[in-house]
């Protein structure tokens, strides 16, 4: 009789749990309804569309480049303090010094506060502000030729750049960044150089093993420390203007997590990028704030077309010695006309096939890959993410509206999220991304929702998914299941889940900011 109520007892309680969870999801899905008809009137104007969206929880950037995510007058900013010199005629502050050690007359950066023209004429080079294409340059020359404007200000300054896409973020209810920066002084590549141990067209992964032999024998394992350093300093720098150890003082910017990708330079010479990529693959390995790499430089460029193939099946062969560094690769950022039509047959099926990458950047020549809804089904079965970056192949690609492939992705159920790329030369922010999908691409307020979630799904973290299923976003794991997503308490078997894995945790967050953002409409 005893164990027969304690039973009917058990199943009461039971029922209880699953209703609660029932009605939470029920609320919340009222919630999102009343949320989407406050964006569909948000959406009328622009400006009110931004007011809308810069409150919205956006999860993840999780394709930016810290040099090209601060602004042109930050970096002018500090040539003015450190004296750098400046060259009229190329816009530029990489400028040598003359013998005597001083700038030549006029042209000392201290100056450029008292000559307006010349200080706008600097922020226009080092940025895509007030650019019009023309037959001299068009966007995707300016773009590029943008960063080597400025690569003389001194990277002693990485804390504050860290800061500023912290603190740019904080302000849009972005959570987590994986920023792209090249975690060496150029030592890595040089050895490569150096070494001239030749790596052949047609190299074999017994060429490889060789080759990375020799440039750990030559001590290229003294890079890993050096990163160490400069992400020590960075941090060190970052969390002092932020005075996160300081609860009372804690700038909002304090809470955005920021992890790195190591960024090798794909248009070198094959034994430098060979060696920096080994570089790369060995500090991820050593330091869990790098959580994997990518490749950089333009894509149509020489060497990366050249050796694009090579650099693919060295990309897999190293995968399979570093198992737990994630890879996420430029591919496909290329546009008919730009190159030749065989350079837009394989270079995003190759990132994913032959190099075995997680993510990809841009991937906007899709339609014309070899086979490309097969390639599609592939990128869906396996859960490779696309890293969107509208006003980039915009800008670079003249890719837009019906011309850009998000809906082809879409609709074959790959996972994507929008990112900036480049926030700083571009002049943009995520929330300008996100209206960007919103009045180029016809985004729903349920897609973007979508992005963010993917953003967070797919970012580098170690540990478990939060979801039972990859990029479904119904039902959470069994550990979470009765709880409310995003809830402030959860569970004993939810609470330990989320101890277990940065990964969850971070979804966690989303969900919680999702909560909030919608209870408000």
């Amino acid at each position: 009789m005893h164990r027969t109520r304690a039973t009917k007892l058990f199943t009461a309680l039971a029922g209880l749990v699953l209703l609660a969870a029932f009605a939470s999801r029920l609320v919340a899905q009222t919630a999102e309804a009343r949320t989407a008809h406050a964006f569909d009137q948000a959406r009328q104007n622009t400006g009110s569309l931004r007011a809308f969206l810069v409150q919205m929880p956006k999860g993840a950037d999780l394709h930016m480049h810290l040099g090209g995510a601060v602004y042109a007058e930050t970096l002018l900013d500090e040539a003015i303090a450190d004296g750098l010199c400046f060259d009229v005629i190329t816009e530029s502050l990489d400028v040598p010094r003359a013998a005597n050690g001083k700038c030549t007359p006029g042209a000392d950066a201290k100056d450029l506060p008292h000559h307006q023209p010349l200080y706008d004429g600097l922020v226009d080079a080092m940025s895509m502000r007030d650019f019009v294409a023309s037959e001299r340059q068009s966007g995707h020359d300016h773009f590029f030729a943008a960063f080597g404007k400025y690569s003389d200000v001194s990277k002693k300054n990485r804390g504050a750049w860290l800061d500023e896409v912290a603190t740019r973020a904080a302000a849009q209810n972005e959570q987590y960044l994986e920023v792209m920066e090249t975690l060496d002084d150029g030592s890595g590549a040089a050895l490569g150089a150096r070494l001239g141990v030749p790596i052949a067209d047609n190299a074999t992964e017994a060429d490889f093993a060789r080759v990375r032999d020799a440039m750990l024998a030559a001590h290229l394992r003294e890079g890993v420390a050096d990163a160490a350093k400069m992400l020590d300093l960075a941090e060190q720098q970052r969390n002092q203007m932020e005075h996160c150890a300081d609860p009372a003082q804690a700038q909002p910017a304090c809470k955005v997590k920021i992890r790195f990708l190591f960024q090798v330079l794909r248009g070198g010479q094959r034994e430098a990028v060979f060696a920096q990529t080994l570089l790369a693959f060995e500090v991820a390995s050593a330091d869990p704030r790098v959580v994997g790499l990518n490749y950089v430089q333009p894509e149509d460029g020489y060497n990366s077309m050249h050796d694009y193939d090579l650099q693919m099946r060295w990309l897999g062969w190293f995968r399979k010695l570093y198992p737990n560094v994630h890879l996420s690769l430029h591919a496909g950022e290329l546009a008919p006309g730009l190159v030749p039509p065989a350079g837009l047959r394989d270079h995003i099926r190759l990132a994913v096939e032959a190099a075995h990458a997680e993510r990809i950047g841009h991937g906007v020549d899709i339609g014309w890959e070899d086979d490309a809804a097969g390639l599609l089904r592939e990128m869906a079965a396996k859960h490779v993410m696309v890293e969107v970056n509208l006003t980039s192949n915009d800008e670079i690609l003249n890719v837009r509206g019906s011309g850009h492939p998000l809906a082809m992705y879409l609709a074959a159920h790959v996972p994507a999220a929008f990112s900036t790329d480049d926030e700083g030369v571009a002049r943009i922010d995520l929330t300008h991304e996100y209206v960007l999908a919103v009045a180029d691409q016809n985004q729903t307020y349920a897609e973007l929702k979508r992005s963010a979630r993917t953003s967070v799904a797919h970012t580098f973290l170690p540990g478990a998914d939060l979801w039972s299923q990859p990029d479904v976003f119904t039902k959470p794991v069994a550990a979470c299941a009765g709880d409310a997503l995003g809830a402030e308490k959860t569970s004993a078997s939810c609470a330990a889940f989320l101890r277990s894995s940065e990964h969850a945790q971070q979804q966690w967050e989303l969900e919680r900011r999702l909560r909030a953002f919608e209870t408000q409409w």
